[in-house]
């Protein structure tokens, strides 16, 4: 892999890993910024993981490679982007090896103001921000903009991305998308943050939410269009209707003046990752819903980070709902995991309580060995736990009526599980420094500890002092008192559908081991934790129902010259770096792919893969990057194509739509705009094979 040069000329800030302030703001509420909310003296998982490092991992590496924003030009304009390749390493070009699934020249580390893929792969914009998908929807205007016309049109900020098949139509797919939040300074023209118009609220209440689009692929070009006015084509936003199904439905806690019987809600806010389920539908979780709600004051919702003053958006001015002085059961109502039938357009989604209430990153599904889901989730808080949820009713094959019936009452029964990871060196050899304790790995067992059941005739709590309902809708707490392991803000956990091992993305945490808060352990082996890092769990007999679990560090992330990183034992000078990682992916020969959020290294944003077994385990080459100011999510990695959402491009400090920070996608003049990215091989071949 090409030697690399340090990277010069990004700017860096205080913010976590590379993030802008206006990221923080808008995306999670400066949720780094305000007090941590577990305040519990649970074990840390730094603190266990701090000697589980393999001693492999003392390599040195090469240095970081560079290449100037001018040496890869912002994708094409309106519709027509080219494929930007990072130049090849020096030498000249090279016949890709790799793992199979991963034969690809990586693109190196890079501050192009582009979708910059690898050599011999090509791309387009599927779908942007304010693209028409409804009948009736007119064309995007964004100087004109209504919430109106924004309720027919894609909406804003993708995450979780699902491509699900079309029977009966040769060459379409239904995409599916979350819609996570809304900025309104790179929306709307002199944009005043303390006095925003019931217009513009409107605007962004239709920004969030889910959408439904047929895509189309075209086999001359491989390029993927939109089937706009498609009978299966969706929007959900912030108003739209979902009903409350499992345990917490009904109860007093989650009634409000507008809801008396505690059934229904109006939106799905903050949608982050998600998942799919074998039985056809797609779960989209609620992550950071604090942030748009007004002055709370109970304990709770400190716990939950919910501010006592008004909020960023001052949504709170147009809709009470949003005042918990007001209406204070509103914000138990999200923070849920959401099932949505896609293949249903009139079907009202579910919020599923039995999965429990917290900042959800992920819902990721897979059977037991006699046909029950279980589902992973993390909730993306610095010092906060993961979780799983085994449902106790089977799933039913085929398509038949009474078969979907049944299949969509499977996530209302079921216990969930809080994590507690244990590490198997002496806590005084781990020292926060990464340095591997005696034993020469950073590993250690662990168990799921049951939180409450759910069944058809009412729930059981298996927490001392709190009831099964309290369970459910705090769920942070009820993690606090069995004593969960505090983690590097859990994001996307997945299954690999190849080994059947367990991988956990912790993004990051800078406040690991400063001042008060906890110190590193074996399992977040780092204090000040900028670049995060991989944890590969083995539950006991590879059975997903099982209560115990071995872990084990596989990616410590960095620049691979700093000792304290690790890449699964692969040498470290023939690897990407990587900072940040976030969301999870698998290809069908078992890579993992990740998606990176803030990265802290200087360079933009991107997509992973990595080997996760043979000779070449822990050999991770990057993919793409993503534009100026812009994270990449969720990833769909099918054999001939890789899917990815743009989010926030130009979401740098001081940008605004009078000031733009990016051009990307339609160059300059015109608003830069979220998008969805299809890559794929110019040979029409698979990818990286």
């Amino acid at each position: 892999m090409r030697k690399l040069l340090p990277l010069i000329g990004t700017p860096s800030g205080s913010h976590p890993g590379g993030r802008s302030a206006m990221t923080c703001r808008f995306r999670c509420g400066d949720a780094c910024f305000h007090e941590v909310p577990n305040t519990s003296s649970n074990e840390y998982v730094g603190d266990v993981i701090a000697g589980a490092l393999s001693r492999r991992s003392v390599m040195r590496a090469a240095a970081v490679v560079t290449v100037a924003a001018a040496g890869a030009g912002a994708v094409g304009v309106a519709g027509a982007p080219e494929a930007q390749a990072a130049p090849a390493a020096q030498g000249g070009p090279r016949k890709p090896e790799g793992a199979r699934g991963l034969r690809f020249m990586p693109v190196a580390p890079n501050t192009a103001d582009a979708v910059t893929v690898p050599e011999g792969y090509r791309q387009n914009v599927v779908i942007r921000w304010g693209e028409p998908i409804l009948r009736g929807a007119p064309a995007f205007d964004p100087e004109k903009q209504t919430a109106a016309a924004q309720a027919g049109q894609f909406g804003y900020n993708c995450d979780f991305l699902a491509l699900m098949p079309l029977k009966g139509e040769r060459g379409r797919q239904l995409l599916v998308a979350n819609h996570e939040y809304t900025d309104e300074i790179l929306m709307f023209r002199g944009y005043d943050s303390e006095n925003p118009t019931r217009e513009q609220v409107e605007i962004a209440w239709a920004a969030h939410g889910l959408a439904v689009v047929a895509v189309e692929e075209d086999h001359r070009s491989g390029k993927l269009t939109p089937v706009t006015r498609h009978p299966l084509n969706r929007r959900l936003t912030a108003t739209s209707e979902f009903r409350l199904t499992g345990p917490v439905a009904g109860s007093d806690l989650v009634k409000t003046s507008a809801d008396p019987s505690g059934t229904k809600v109006r939106g799905t806010l903050n949608n982050c990752a998600g998942g799919t389920t074998p039985w056809g539908t797609t779960l989209h979780a609620e992550e950071n819903f604090n942030q748009y709600f007004a002055h709370g004051s109970r304990a709770t919702d400190k716990r939950y980070g919910i501010g006592t003053g008004t909020t960023e958006r001052k949504w709170e001015r147009f809709d009470k709902r949003f005042d918990l002085a007001q209406e204070p059961n509103e914000v138990h109502r999200f923070g849920y995991v959401v099932e949505l039938d896609p293949y249903d357009p009139d079907s009202v989604p579910r919020k599923r309580t039995a999965l429990g209430r917290f900042k959800h990153e992920a819902a990721t599904v897979r059977l037991t060995h006699d046909g029950r889901p279980v589902v992973y989730s993390g909730d993306d808080e610095r010092f906060d736990y993961f979780y799983k949820f085994v449902g106790s009713k089977r799933m039913r094959p085929g398509n038949s009526r009474s078969a979907r019936e049944h299949n969509l009452t499977l996530l209302d029964e079921g216990t969930l599980y809080v994590a507690k990871l244990t590490g198997d060196s002496p806590a005084i050899e781990i020292d926060g420094t990464g340095k591997l304790p005696k034993d020469g790995e950073f590993d250690g067992s662990g168990r799921w500890i049951p939180l409450a059941t759910a069944t058809a005739d009412g729930a059981v709590s298996h927490v001392e002092g709190m009831t099964a309902e309290e369970v459910f809708v705090f769920t942070r707490l009820a993690g606090d008192k069995v004593g969960a392991t505090k983690m590097d803000r859990p994001e996307d956990i997945e299954p690999n559908p190849v080994t059947g091992k367990v991988y956990v993305a912790l993004t990051n945490n800078s406040n690991r081991g400063v001042g008060s808060n906890p110190g590193a352990d074996e399992a977040n082996p780092r204090n000040v934790n900028k670049h995060g890092h991989v944890l590969e769990l083995t539950e006991r007999w590879n059975r997903p129902e099982s209560t115990e679990f071995a872990w084990s560090l596989f990616l410590v992330a960095g620049d691979p010259e700093d000792p304290a990183t690790y890449f699964a034992g692969f040498p470290k000078d023939s690897v990407s770096p990587i900072s940040c990682p976030d969301n999870l992916a698998f290809d069908a020969h078992g890579n993992l792919w990740i998606s990176t959020d803030g990265s802290a290294l200087g360079s933009h944003d991107g997509l992973f893969g990595v080997a996760t077994r043979g000779s070449r385990r822990g050999e991770l080459k990057q993919f793409l990057t993503v534009p100026r100011g812009a994270e990449t999510c969720g990833p769909v990695i099918q054999d001939r194509r890789v899917l990815v959402a743009v989010q926030h491009p130009g979401e740098v400090d001081g940008a605004s739509v009078e000031k733009p920070a990016s051009t990307w996608p339609d160059g300059p003049g015109r608003h830069v705009r979220p998008a969805v990215v299809a890559v794929w091989r110019a040979d029409g071949r698979d990818i990286g094979v």
